[in-house]
């Protein structure tokens, strides 16, 4: 039996740590006998020396088989999901998902809450009256065999060792690991009980991972852990550099996702939806191609059968399904504030990060996982890169409920436009950049 300071000496050292000795110390998590402050030497060693492929899949199969996996084999069909890694203005999951289901794909996603500047699924959700994140795993099963998707956050059954030991990243300054962030998202990811995942790796300013360079790297990781567990994984590489879409906040954000469930929806935003929900519905082997199966996707917000998807969800899951009618019943702020533009030309870089930190001072975000939110508030953005502002022109509309925060709020947003009288150029495509592992075409 391995010693946890043999463990931790020897990744120290630059030496490859076992499955069995990955295993071990996963293991004593549950057991008590590995402590809090054995796994904090450990992490930062990972941080340092870095892991294999061999180690960093022994971490993810240790994590996931902490707890649960969900054995979905008694409801028909493949089984497809879709993680972002997170971005200010993402609000894909809410229309990509109705869009797949309604194409044939079951969609069994586990989300997670925001934190810091960029938004979360459930905080978005939650902001439909009624609507419930938190069901059991029956349940979970129960809706998915029904609607065809169901959106929850994590349950305490699901890789509960990733819990633990993302806390104790989040104390030790060792979250920024790629091994690290790889085996923590696989690790809940394929617990779901699914055969195959499509990545949304975002790279920008307003991304986890600002660096191109460590955004590729960070797909790539993925896309390896999922071969090599047997599951088909494709990750689009995509641009966070502006905010997506024009909604920031929560229930704005769900009433921009009705409106492309619609047919209505800002075209980067509908565009990126389609694009993810055409590569989950290619993985589940419903369309010989990709092009096809973008097609597929178009037909379900063409003859409605995505936003009906979206309506049977809330109902499902305990919310008012009339909000797909009527956004009005969405909660709403007090008051509206229009930020000008004190000059003239066209908006050559709109900086996500600042924004997303602005909304979050509205009361749209946490700085703490037990922050509450207000779902109400938020950011419009009017204008953004390469549209034409006069000076006077509305460059966003502020939703706010409380004063407190709003000057440095705005303070913030106005910063984050850069307008150049000589710009002329056309946004950049969102997707920068596909990956495939497991035998996807």
């Amino acid at each position: 039996m391995p010693r946890a300071v043999d463990v931790i000496r020897k990744k120290r050292d630059g030496g490859a740590l076992s499955p069995a000795e990955i295993g071990w110390m996963v293991e004593g998590i549950a057991r008590g006998d590995v402590a809090d402050y054995q796994w904090s030497a450990l992490l930062m060693a990972i941080v340092l020396r870095g892991m294999d492929h061999s180690e960093t899949v022994a971490l993810t199969e240790a994590m996931m088989t902490s707890g649960v996996v969900v054995d979905l084999g008694g409801i028909p069909g493949p089984k497809v999901d879709k993680h972002s890694t997170g971005g200010v203005g993402d609000k894909t999951s809410l229309i990509l998902a109705p869009i797949a289901a309604a194409a044939g794909v079951s969609v069994p996603m586990v989300s997670g809450r925001g934190l810091g500047h960029t938004g979360g699924t459930l905080d978005k959700l939650g902001s439909i009256p009624g609507f419930r994140v938190d069901a059991t795993l029956d349940r979970y099963k129960e809706i998915l065999r029904e609607v065809g998707l169901v959106m929850i956050g994590q349950t305490a059954e699901i890789a509960p060792a990733d819990k633990f030991l993302y806390a104790l990243r989040d104390a030790t300054a060792t979250v920024e690991s790629i091994p690290l962030l790889a085996a923590s998202i696989m690790s809940k990811k394929l617990a779901e009980g699914i055969d195959g995942l499509v990545l949304d790796v975002k790279a920008g300013d307003g991304a986890f991972m600002p660096r191109l360079e460590d955004a590729r790297t960070l797909a790539e990781t993925m896309c390896d852990v999922g071969r090599s567990m047997g599951k088909k994984v494709v990750a689009l590489i995509t641009r966070m550099d502006q905010p997506l879409g024009r909604a920031v906040g929560n229930a704005v954000e769900v009433a921009e996702g009705i409106a492309c469930l619609k047919g209505e929806g800002p075209d980067d935003l509908m565009g990126l939806s389609l694009d993810l929900a055409a590569e989950m519905v290619r993985l589940a082997g419903l369309a010989p191609s990709i092009e096809e199966a973008r097609a597929v996707c178009e037909r379900t917000v063409d003859d409605g059968s995505a936003l009906e998807r979206f309506r049977r969800l809330i109902a499902a899951q305990g919310g008012d399904p009339n909000v797909v009618d009527d956004p009005g019943l969405l909660p709403r702020a007090r008051r509206t504030i229009e930020l000008a533009s004190d000059r003239g030309g066209r908006v050559a870089r709109l900086r996500s990060r600042p924004i997303g930190e602005a909304t979050m001072l509205l009361g749209a975000g946490r700085t703490r996982v037990d922050s509450d939110i207000d779902p109400a508030v938020g950011v419009i953005l009017h204008k953004k890169v390469g549209d034409l502002v006069e000076p006077g022109d509305s460059l966003c509309s502020l939703l706010v409920n409380d004063k407190a925060e709003l000057e440095r709020a705005s303070e913030m947003i106005a910063d984050a436009y850069h307008i150049d009288d000589d710009f002329d150029e056309a946004p950049a495509p969102v997707v920068i950049d596909r990956l495939v592992a497991g035998g996807v075409g």
